[in-house]
């Protein structure tokens, strides 16, 4: 820190920058773009100008921005950018139920749906080990429907903190989306807002809150992934228009 800075209580500024391209994606903007080279020098001007759109479309759809995780005890983070949906009691999914997992109560589920233009880079909402990772292979319905939980594609986690506390959450193929990605295996150390996995094309991501934990977001709301505080543990508190 300068003396400036220390003189005036200021702190160094932060500039905004292009958010890189995942390397999951990096190999479909190279066949989109060279499509979009390919019909140029054909001078295919009808062709190449929608697809030069569709290069950039997939770049932005893979971009993989920094995120600033909150610090707390306690904290539980988004996983996803996108919109807060659903928010209801159910009972965990059977590949997280049982004594060593989520138990058999039904818990607090939030749901958030990611449209085609949010960033489908998926983060961890604690800090702690990855006990179980789990993928299902089914349908490809519209990720906004409740039955999208236990009919579509899809991934479950479960990561432990290091105070015991565990925390479920489920990654779900939509309409479009093709394939599930993971980033972590069952014995991987993650932080809070680590990135643990994407979904290609559209999607949406469930999270269980452990009991005695309110969600602080409403339906409606928009989430940013490892930012947006979902509940903290053991804070049952509860928000005007959730009635759980």
């Amino acid at each position: 820190m300068n003396s400036l800075e220390q003189t005036s209580g200021t702190t160094p500024s932060v500039r905004w920058r292009w958010p890189a391209v995942h390397p999951e994606g990096r190999k479909f903007a190279l066949i989109a773009g060279g499509i979009t080279l390919i019909f140029a020098l054909l001078a295919w001007e009808t062709l190449a100008w929608p697809m030069a759109g569709i290069t950039i479309w997939v770049l932005a759809f893979f971009r993989d921005p920094v995120r600033s995780v909150p610090r707390g005890p306690g904290l539980i983070v988004a996983p996803a950018d996108g919109l807060i949906t659903m928010i209801e009691r159910v009972p965990p999914p059977r590949e997280l139920s049982g004594p060593d997992a989520l138990g058999d109560e039904p818990m607090i589920r939030v749901s958030i749906f990611m449209s085609v233009f949010d960033v489908h880079i998926n983060r961890s909402p604690i800090a702690g080990t990855i006990r179980r990772v789990v993928y299902i292979s089914g349908k490809f319905l519209n990720a906004s429907l409740d039955k999208a939980s236990e009919d579509n594609e899809r991934q479950h986690f479960l990561v432990e903190g290091a105070d015991g506390t565990r925390i479920g959450f489920t990654q779900i193929a939509g309409l479009v989306a093709r394939r599930i990605v993971p980033f972590v295996k069952p014995g991987d150390i993650v932080a809070a807002g680590q990135r643990v996995g994407l979904i290609r094309f559209g999607s949406r991501v469930d999270v269980y809150l452990p009991e005695g934990t309110a969600p602080k977001v409403a339906l409606g709301q928009r989430s940013i992934a490892g930012e947006t505080i979902l509940g903290r543990i053991g804070d049952g508190e509860k928000i005007d228009g959730i009635p759980l």
